[in-house]
Parts: structure tokens; sequence; C-alpha cells
């Protein structure tokens, strides 16, 4: 199970201790918790995919609070799971911005950052976009992911986002990919886009192919900003890991008792998914058996009821 040893917990700067730090300091730090980090991305469990769902909620309610929106997780979670399949369109904004969030964990890393797929985002969160300004943008994210070190590719990121006029919530959402492709992870760890105290008041001056020496040297405030937010976000998903690995260990173990047929589908659905709305369809399971497990799952503390409703029940880790 993945624990962060206490120095690192000690060393990650709050508001308060950011502005006596060097940025070479932040970005050790910050290195050492995204190599923290890493080391859970490559263990590829089981449970991984309920792990960067959850991470997606989290960033879409961040989002959608910076937005004006009244939206909390549950209520996110309620516009995209309660949709009838396929009638993505009813989700409304709030709904969209959760599902720009999980694109970015449904996504391939590598696939992230083409021009379909940006358009597909901004339209996601609601941001005006212009065709050849999408493309514009994918041609300087290529530079950043192959010519700039880790400290220039996390502030570009935010250059490039604002260079085009874009949401701060965009500018996390770039960011979270190119770290993925950077690693060398099959898919991104949503981070910054939880980040609610990350700053965003020093605004950059240069193009977002500038060069580490530069993003740093011009604006070091931001770079200490973005890098310890980098490293609180990790610490954060990392300890989001270590309960749903506990959670996942649970119901791993209660799964060999359950007779319902189908049951391996459903304990399947769980590992990989933020939450299951109780009348998913689930191939060669009634909508009164697939409620039966679950009544099984909460009762064995295997799996929560998340909604807190008597009706339209909706169930995760």
């Amino acid at each position: 199970m993945a624990t962060v040893p206490a120095w690192l917990r000690r060393a990650i700067p709050d508001a308060q201790s950011l502005a006596g730090k060097d940025v070479e300091d932040v970005a050790l730090t910050a290195g050492a918790a995204i190599g923290a980090l890493d080391a859970v991305v490559r263990r590829q469990e089981r449970w991984a995919g309920a792990w960067r769902r959850r991470l997606a909620l989290s960033a879409a309610a961040v989002t959608a609070k910076q937005a004006g929106r009244v939206e909390d997780e549950g209520a996110l979670r309620d516009a995209v799971l309660l949709t009838r399949p396929g009638d993505f369109l009813s989700v409304g904004p709030a709904g969209s911005m959760l599902l720009a969030w999980r694109r970015l964990v449904g996504t391939p890393a590598e696939k992230l950052l083409t021009e379909a797929s940006i358009g597909a985002v901004l339209d996601d969160l609601g941001l005006r976009r212009d065709d050849d300004a999408v493309g514009e943008l994918a041609d300087d994210l290529r530079q950043l992911s192959a010519n700039i070190g880790m400290v220039g590719m996390l502030t570009d990121a935010f250059t490039a986002a604002e260079r085009y006029g874009f949401a701060r919530a965009f500018g996390c959402w770039l960011a979270d990919a190119l770290l993925a492709q950077r690693l060398g992870w099959a898919h991104a760890v949503p981070l910054l886009g939880a980040e609610v105290a990350l700053g965003t008041s020093v605004r950059p001056r240069r193009s977002a192919a500038s060069s580490v020496a530069t993003s740093i040297g011009i604006d070091p405030e931001r770079g200490k900003d973005l890098l310890a937010a980098q490293a609180r976000a990790a610490l954060r998903a990392i300890d989001l890991s270590a309960e749903l690995e506990r959670r996942a260990d649970r119901l791993l173990g209660v799964a060999p008792k359950l007779r319902a047929k189908a049951a391996d589908l459903v304990v399947g659905k769980l590992l990989s998914d933020d939450a299951i709305v109780a009348s998913e369809q689930i191939a060669g399971m009634s909508d009164r058996g697939l409620r039966r497990l679950f009544d099984r799952l909460v009762e064995l503390g295997a799996v929560r009821e998340l909604s807190g409703r008597p009706t339209f029940r909706i169930y995760g880790l």
C-alpha cells in the first residue's frame, strides 16, 4: 500500500512558507512527490480506474465552482450517471465539465493532445474555440512535450492556455496531460484541477514555446505556485490510492462469497469506475438482482451507497 514519507509531507510548502523558498527547492520537493506518485501509477492495480475517475470528479467539482456554478461532486455524479446512455447532450454545463476530466483519464495519454482531443475538451469545458487556434495550440504543445524540461513544461502549459484566451481549468488539464506523456503513463492522473489554492494572479509574458530559463526567470512566483500545487496534488492522489486500495481489497475479499450471476462483472465495474447507478444494465443480471447484490455488498462493508437517497441510488468503493 502506498505511503508517503513524513519528511516529504513536511517538505511541501504551504502558502505561508512558499515565499521563503527558491524555485529550485520547490522543484526538488515536487519531483519527489511525482516520483512517489509514479510508483503508484506503474503498479497498474485493478482499482486504478476507480482511482482516476474519483480524482476526475474532484477536479470537475473545483472547475464547476470556479465557473460560478453550484454543483458539488454528488450533483456532478448524478448529472452523468443518471443520464440515459448515449444522451450526453442532457448532462448540462456542469456535467460536461466532468466529462472533460473523464476524457483526461479515459483517453490513452499519447492521444490526449491531438487537435481532435483538444477541441473536444474545450467544448466540454464550455470554452469558445477557433479551429485555427486549436491547431496552433497543438503545435505549441508538441514543442513543449519534446523540447523542454519538467519545470518549464508545467509553467508553459498554463502559458499556452492563456495565450489563446482559455480558462485556468484548461491549463490544469493540459499540464496533467503533458505530465502523463512525459512520464510514459498509459493514462493521465488528474492533479492540478482539484487545487483550489492554485495561484493565478501572475500572468506570463512570453509565448508557450519559451525555454525553461525564460519561464522561470521571468515569473518565479508562478513557477513556485504551480510546483507546490502539483506536489500537494500528488500527495492527495497517493493518499486516495491507499484508501481505495483498502476498499478494493475488501471487495475482492468478499467477491468469492457472491452467488449472483454476473457478480464478477459488477465487481469489475466497481474497480474501474467512480460509481455505478443501481439501474446499470449488466448482461445476465436483472434490475432486482443488481439491487439485491448491492444491498449484500453494503452489508458486507465492501461498497458504499454514495447518494444518500432512497431511490436512484449510486454505489462505489
